[in-house]
């Protein structure tokens, strides 16, 4: 472990004595500490820990108020907050810094089981646990206490729980081992569970407090309880080494915390991980670009001449002017074509296609989003539906004059309404959208061909000069209906192969005016609920579904409604998440807030919190969006993402606050209420 240790905090180090000074982090942050899931789940509900300081022959301990008190060393229901010692460590860690409540820094660094997971998934885990399939051992495991907090007179007896993977993420299943007198307990995931129960709780990055002074780093939250100090009858004489506490932290909770570190570099990996921008921030930053260019372009104020410039400030203004010459010289050496080495994404893709006039064609299955993803380009579409196609409708048809005697040849109604589109705004592209060409007759495919191949239409109508061609359909694995594309018309597209991501689908629902609840909603659960199994008897979930559901909500304002779209499940885990208690927009812009009522928010209240700030005003925006960021950088881009919710003015106005604050939040100010 590199020399890491793990120990307690000191009664002086908390609130401050004749010998010992309180340490500077906790002055700014407070006494006080939350508690995880597996606290609870461990024997301690509340927020009480332990220090590894003698009282009498007792131990001092910290109440949920932050305030000093006593606990019998053999009592097991109270929690670990430990403190790592580790120079080295600190010293590699101040990249990784990041800023908290009242100026507070903190890093993460090492893993531990924390939160439980949704209910949802709580279910998904165990059907995949017991028909062996999607779950994988990781090797990792963490060891707890066996022995029954209620009747525990200070024994350990240990019992390891297994770590699994599954969807990119890491889980144990442990058994809940509640404390004192508790017949049930409810957790962060609105679920109550009692004695005896399996839980599933997601293994995820400690933050830690660090003390510059000391440098120490101080867990932010009480991790794990059902460990005593000290056996019963053993007490306590002083000497934290000897105490079965001591033990624990160097023989197992140690291990547990860092197996999962690789190195102790991970100010590197920080720095990475930093500098990656979601696709949201991405979208800021180009409109904070946007906004930088509007004005240089504006026109300014004639500044007054300046006289008498003295020679060598003329001087200076060459040299500079040269190095920018050299450094403009250098990066086209670099890149002699001036080609965009940028990430593109999907949409990315299909825009680029249109705009060069090139045929596109979107594979994927149903409820993806392929119609969606062309309406963003053009809402105003000409869809043609294939599969119930016939020749008249896509060629067109011959008409006998009796008048003239003559065949008249009158064109598809599709091709009309293009042709008046685009003659009506000739400066845009319009899309003529081809769906469900692999479920369409083969009959059907040839004619689509030939309007691919020559932009015509029954060898008389020229397609538009501003039109463009998109197709879209199911391949053979994803639909029994599907026919195999044929080559020639096949290698007459550029071909995209939607994969719906939970960033993705953010993305979209972002701009596509999906609900901001069930925005919220998606990316709480880390897309956890955006697909649920399909059976044949009751509704699932899926990105079309999430869509239709937006707009019921949108109608009736009731989050039950959704049951007969996603299922009972997912609508019971979705009304619990939007009943959440929240510090709510009014409480923000008046700041009648601490630290107790924002520490206390767990990660779905935090999100739904986040949900009620999004209505702000723009005269309140830059004070409430501070609030968000502070929460963390997670909940800065989310709130972006819902007050923007696709309008562009809005996010000019983004741009600017964060072109004006240098892209940082200011630290926050928290009122100390009185308890």
């Amino acid at each position: 472990m590199n020399n890491q240790e793990l120990t307690l905090l000191t009664e002086g180090q908390i609130w401050g004595d004749d010998s010992e000074s309180q340490l500077e982090v906790l002055k700014e942050y407070g006494t006080q500490a939350t508690v995880t899931d597996l606290c609870i789940l461990t024997g301690c509900k509340n927020g009480y820990f332990y220090t590894k300081s003698q009282f009498d022959n007792d131990v001092r301990i910290v109440d949920e108020d932050g305030k000093k008190a006593l606990n019998y060393v053999h009592k097991p229901n109270i929690s670990i907050r430990p403190v790592l010692l580790n120079s080295l460590l600190y010293s590699q860690s101040i990249w990784a810094i990041t800023t908290g409540y009242d100026g507070t820094e903190e890093i993460e660094y090492g893993e531990y089981p924390q939160y439980a997971a949704s209910e949802t998934l709580q279910n998904e885990l165990e059907l995949r646990l017991k028909h062996k399939k999607g779950l994988n051992k990781t090797g990792r495991s963490y060891t707890f206490n066996s022995v029954p907090c209620r009747f525990n007179d200070g024994s350990f007896k240990p019992v390891t729980y297994k770590e699994y993977e599954y969807q990119g993420k890491k889980y144990i299943r442990i058994e809940a081992n509640l404390g004192y007198n508790e017949h049930y307990l409810l957790l962060s995931n609105g679920v109550e569970y009692t004695n005896g129960d399996y839980v599933w709780v997601e293994v995820s990055p400690v933050k830690w407090f660090v003390d510059d002074k000391t440098q120490l780093l101080i867990s932010k939250k009480c991790l794990v309880a059902g460990i005593s100090f000290n056996p019963y009858r053993a007490g306590f004489d002083g000497c934290f080494d000897n105490t079965a506490m001591k033990k624990y932290l160097d023989n197992y909770m140690l291990h547990d915390l860092f197996q999962n570190t690789v190195s102790l570099n991970i100010s590197n990996v920080n720095i990475q991980n930093h500098l990656k921008s979601s696709i949201r921030n991405q979208k800021l930053n180009k409109a904070v670009k946007d906004y930088q260019k509007k004005l240089i372009q504006e026109p300014k104020p004639e500044e007054p001449k300046v006289e008498n410039n003295s020679e060598y400030e003329v001087e200076n203004n060459f040299e500079y002017e040269e190095i920018e010459t050299a450094e403009l010289q250098a990066e086209k050496r670099k890149n002699p074509y001036n080609l965009d080495f940028g990430e593109v994404s999907e949409e990315d893709i299909i825009k680029g296609a249109v705009e060069s006039g090139v045929a596109v064609f979107l594979h994927g299955p149903s409820s993806e989003g392929k119609s969606a993803r062309v309406k963003q380009i053009d809402p105003t579409c000409e869809i043609i539906y294939l599969r119930n196609a016939t020749p008249e409708s896509l060629n067109g048809k011959s008409v006998y004059n009796q008048q003239t005697g003559e065949m008249i040849d009158v064109p598809p109604t599709w091709l009309k309404k293009l042709q008046e589109k685009c003659s009506n705004e000739p400066d845009r592209y319009h899309i003529v959208f081809f769906d469900e060409i692999t479920n369409a007759l083969p009959s059907i495919q040839g004619i689509a061909f030939n309007i691919v191949l020559d932009r015509e239409v029954n060898g008389i109508w020229k397609l538009p000069e501003n039109a463009r061609i998109i197709a879209a359909g199911n391949d053979m694995k994803d639909s029994l209906a599907a026919n195999q594309l044929a080559e020639p018309l096949f290698n007459r597209f550029a071909h995209v192969y939607i994969k719906t991501t939970t960033e993705s689908w953010l993305n979209w629902a972002s701009e596509y005016n999906i609900h901001p609840a069930i925005y919220t909603f998606i990316a709480y659960t880390k897309g956890a609920v955006l697909r649920s199994g399909y059976n044949g008897e009751k509704p699932n979930a899926d990105p079309r579904k999430w869509e239709m559901a937006s707009k019921m909500l949108y109608s009736t304002r009731n989050p039950e409604m959704l049951r007969a779209l996603v299922g009972e499940d997912i609508t019971k885990e979705f009304v619990a998440f939007c009943n959440q208690e929240v510090i709510t927009l009014n409480d923000v812009i008046n700041e009648n807030y601490n630290y107790r009522d924002i520490d206390f928010l767990n990660t779905a209240a935090r999100y739904a919190t986040i949900l009620g700030l999004s209505q702000v005003d723009e005269e309140n925006l830059e004070k409430v969006r501070n609030f968000a960021i502070n929460l963390g950088k997670e909940f800065g881009a989310i709130f972006d993402s819902l007050w923007v919710h696709g309008d562009e003015s809005r996010l000019e106005k983004l741009a600017e606050i964060k072109l004006a604050s240098g892209g940082l939040s200011r630290k926050w100010k928290i009122k100390k209420k009185c308890f």
